[in-house]
């Protein structure tokens, strides 16, 4: 039969060599080309030290291995406080809110036009603690044009408020009317803060001020930021209250500009030539004073040679733009968005898909790019190393701000201003790139290539959107509100098989998977959040050959076994979710299927099980991120720590080694302490860790979370990881302090204790300790009665939570003398305590009330 085969392919040779006889000049001049082209290559590697590009080689050679296996952070770069520089305002806005003079509620207004700076004004006089020390209770909720009540009560109440997951729960099940009538009770006892920002119409203050009540306690204020002078006449009493945003004048402007244009120097003073200081303040001047264009344009010239011509270019393109229409803002944006590198253009439009003025979780963005194929390969790096580099570019040039960072300084979320959304929505139509539709209302497109549901379909449909179309979706993106039902499915097969994206979360009724998901070849990124519980997933899952990444969020689910065929999976996120089992049959049918398998993957959550056995987690060396739950004691045989040991690349481990906790129960587990003044804790089922071997070669992990019995802490630091910023410890049930052993811990930034991590009754900080400490969290330590913090430990001190520690009824000795504390959160703690320093008054309880939230 093999034989046969040779003969045939021969045979089908043949003609192809006949015909080449003709070719032979053709090839005789193609193969003199190459030679030339071999030998110029020759002489320019002979002739690198002459272009400089010696040690460039050298250097690439000798990092290549280096940067495979993990990239070094870089420093943080630009953040949202630098968008805009305000110049004045903070202090007149902050006299605002700490005016006592009228009873009871008062309002105040912020207002100028879009690129002006309100919001970021908003924000830096709310986090300033003299803003936040006098009042009982703050928010800050985002209104947008798409104003929800509901939504908006909902936020203010789960921030003013202290509650148990469970009341949480309550709460957003509640009517809208009750919901209200909630939360204008508890805010009548209160002294309130309230910032609403970026307020469009008189409606939502008029519907909103019923549940904000006036009768509270005096000096409670409500802050709004408007576009619109007419909506803050209407909300505030007294023009006295309304501060207007100015342009900025040609001093600022300039200032601001420097900053932005040469951020690399680490100056605003830069040596500019009389040249390109008149070019550069000719481009300035057409930015008006609106400080959102400048920090953009600056952000363009950041990328630019510091050279008469480059700059030249730029005015001229500028100069072309504004001819194009009255929107100089919005002219200036469109040049820096054309000027980008056709690489970050779809990365940047990209953004627009999420809601406005939403946080965005940069590594789901970063997921989401890879799977859109906007990531290219650059020799060895890894995908979302570069990924985290187009972000970085983007930032730089102030297309997108950093929201929040992740303790080792990387980005952790972002946000895109609203000018900028509104840019990258508009050139995503023209260019057919995704469509939006926030509306009920409406009308859809026949042709789309990707589909974004932020709310409000009629019926809560997705697959309305689809039924007249003739598209052939890549990317179904639906971040709240609309589900996919059964029946919903079939109407929509046709329309989704070259998906590559399948993004759904929140969904009213719940979710569900079609049998025939398998069919969608194509998919690389699956995120079902929310309404997945206790489902099991088809047993097609295992054709989706290309998937990169599985997301089920906090759903409870039942994944095939299957899926460790699925080779090319790079994030399998699924923390309550378990893999079913491989039966012996199976096994003699298919061969074994293992975790060892997906060599590829960096990020892997899940419920222990079967899988665990042997040494196949060891073998997944590109790991960074690996968090397990339910680890039961018959899978922690020796295997299992080896594995752990070899997997140094780890940024990130959370390991849960106590059996029978489901996802209700971890999720409560806090907020149940409220409820119970004396919590026994049932050990008979917790998994002793005799076998943690050292973690001094994980040289990048920063943060650690362990769930299970220690008999006690080793006493040796070079046990711990080196760089490691936060630890947390749950149910460990030490018996000797643990803070004579952390306090060593040389970067240790972040501690929390829960659940009789420690079982003794007295804890003490000694001098010369924590010295990098900035946040403290004690949940639950049923025994402690005291913690004494010397003086000289932890000076960095900033935040101290102290939760449902019952026995311990004085605050901590040398509280009062911790120089930059800033918050201090005391529930079910040290009540009597804070009640006989606000009785006596004086010096110790103004420190008290100022840092008391």
């Amino acid at each position: 039969m093999d034989h046969r085969k040779r003969r045939l392919n021969t045979l089908k040779f043949l003609p192809t060599c006949v015909g080449m006889v003709d070719k032979l000049p053709f090839i005789h001049e193609l193969d003199s080309r190459v030679k030339d082209i071999n030998a110029m290559i020759g002489a320019i590697m002979a002739n690198r030290s002459k272009y400089g590009l010696e040690a460039l080689t050298a250097s690439s050679s000798s990092t290549a291995d280096q940067a495979v296996s993990h990239k070094e952070k870089r420093a943080p770069v630009v953040e949202e406080s630098d968008v805009v520089e305000i110049i004045d305002g903070a202090e007149e806005v902050k006299q605002m809110l700490l005016n006592e003079e009228m009873t009871g509620r008062s309002m105040a207004s912020i207002v100028g036009m879009g690129g002006l700076g309100k919001t970021t004004l908003a924000k830096n006089v709310y986090n300033q603690r003299d803003v936040q020390g006098p009042f009982d209770c703050k928010a800050w909720v985002y209104v947008s044009q798409e104003f929800r009540a509901r939504e908006i009560l909902l936020i203010i109440a789960l921030q003013v408020m202290s509650l148990s997951d469970a009341e949480k729960k309550i709460l957003e099940e509640m009517r809208d009317i009750d919901l209200g009538d909630k939360l204008c009770v508890y805010l009548k006892e209160k002294k309130y803060l309230v910032v609403m920002y970026d307020v469009w119409s008189i409606e939502v203050w008029s519907r909103l001020r019923l549940y904000l009540p006036e009768e509270a306690k005096e000096g409670s204020k409500v802050l709004i930021t408007t576009r619109n002078k007419e909506i803050a006449l209407h909300a505030t009493s007294s023009q006295e209250f309304i501060y207007e945003l100015r342009l900025m004048n040609d001093d600022e402007s300039w200032r601001l500009f420097l900053k932005k244009a040469f951020r690399e120097t680490g100056t605003i003073t830069p040596t500019l030539t009389t040249e390109l200081e008149e070019l550069g303040k000719k481009i300035v001047t057409k930015c008006k004073g609106l400080p959102l264009a400048i920090v953009v344009l600056g952000g363009l010239l950041l990328t630019k040679e510091k050279t008469k011509q480059s700059w030249e270019k730029v005015l001229a393109s500028i100069e072309w733009y504004l001819d194009q229409g009255p929107e100089s803002c919005m002219g200036i944006l469109a040049l820096s968005y054309n000027d980008l590198p056709y690489y970050l253009k779809s990365c940047f439009l990209y953004c627009g898909i999420f809601p406005e003025d939403s946080e965005i979780d940069a590594w789901k963005l970063i997921k989401l790019w890879l799977a859109e194929g906007f990531i290219q390969r650059r020799g060895k790096e890894r995908l979302e190393d570069i990924a985290e580099d187009y972000m970085h570019e983007l930032i730089h040039r102030s297309l997108i701000q950093v929201a929040d960072r992740r303790l080792d300084g990387r980005v952790k979320s972002c946000r895109m201003h609203d000018l900028l959304r509104d840019l990258a929505v508009s050139e995503a139509k023209d260019a057919n790139f995704f469509e939006v539709h926030e509306n009920m209302d409406s009308t859809f497109p026949i042709s789309i290539r990707r589909l974004v549901i932020h709310q409000n379909l009629i019926n809560h449909d997705i697959s309305q959107c689809l039924h007249n179309s003739s598209s052939r979706l890549r990317s179904l993106v639906s971040f709240s509100g609309s589900t996919i039902g059964k029946k919903s499915w079939g109407s929509l097969q046709e329309h989704i098989k070259l998906l590559a994206v399948l993004n759904l979360e929140e969904g009213v009724g719940g979710h569900v998977l079609p049998r025939y998901i398998g069919q969608l070849i194509h998919l690389k990124f699956l995120c079902i959040d929310g309404s997945l519980n206790k489902l099991k997933l088809p047993s097609s899952m295992d054709r989706l050959v290309n998937l990169q990444s599985l997301d089920l969020g906090g759903d409870d689910c039942i994944i095939p076994h299957s899926i460790w065929k699925l080779k090319k999976l790079r994030h399998l996120e699924c923390p309550f979710s378990k893999v079913s089992s491989q039966s012996q049959i199976n096994k003699c049918v298919n061969g074994y299927l293992g975790v060892v398998q997906l060599t590829n993957l960096q990020t892997l959550a899940l419920n222990g099980g079967s899988w665990l056995e042997g040494d196949g987690l060891g073998k997944l060396t590109q790991l960074r991120s690996l968090a397990l739950r339910e680890c039961s004691a018959s899978y922690l045989k020796m295997e299992f720590f080896k594995s752990i040991a070899k997997l140094t690349a780890l940024e990130f481990l959370v390991l849960y080694f106590t059996e029978g906790y489901t996802k209700k129960t971890l999720a409560n587990r806090r907020g149940s302490m409220r409820e119970k003044k004396n919590v026994t804790i049932d050990h008979h089922n917790k998994t002793l860790l005799p076998g943690l071997m050292p973690f001094s070669h994980h040289a990048y992990l920063y943060e650690l979370l362990l769930d299970g019995m220690l008999e006690k802490l080793p006493e040796q630091i070079e046990f711990y990881p080196p760089k490691l910023l936060k630890l947390d410890l749950w149910e460990c049930k030490l018996t000797d302090d643990p803070m004579m052993i952390l306090k060593k811990l040389p970067s240790l930034r972040i501690l929390v204790l829960g659940l009789d991590a420690y079982v003794g009754e007295k804890m003490v900080c000694s001098s010369g300790g924590f010295l990098q400490l900035e946040r403290l969290e004690l949940s639950a330590l049923n025994e402690l009665e005291e913690l004494i913090v010397e003086r000289g430990a932890m000076s960095s001190l900033k935040t101290l939570e102290i939760h449902y520690c019952y026995e311990m009824e004085k605050l901590p000795h040398g509280l009062l003398e911790l120089t930059n504390l800033e918050k201090l959160s005391l529930r079910g703690s040290c009540h009597e305590s804070i009640k006989e320093i606000k009785e006596v008054g004086g010096e110790d309880w103004d420190k008290l009330r100022k840092i008391m939230c």
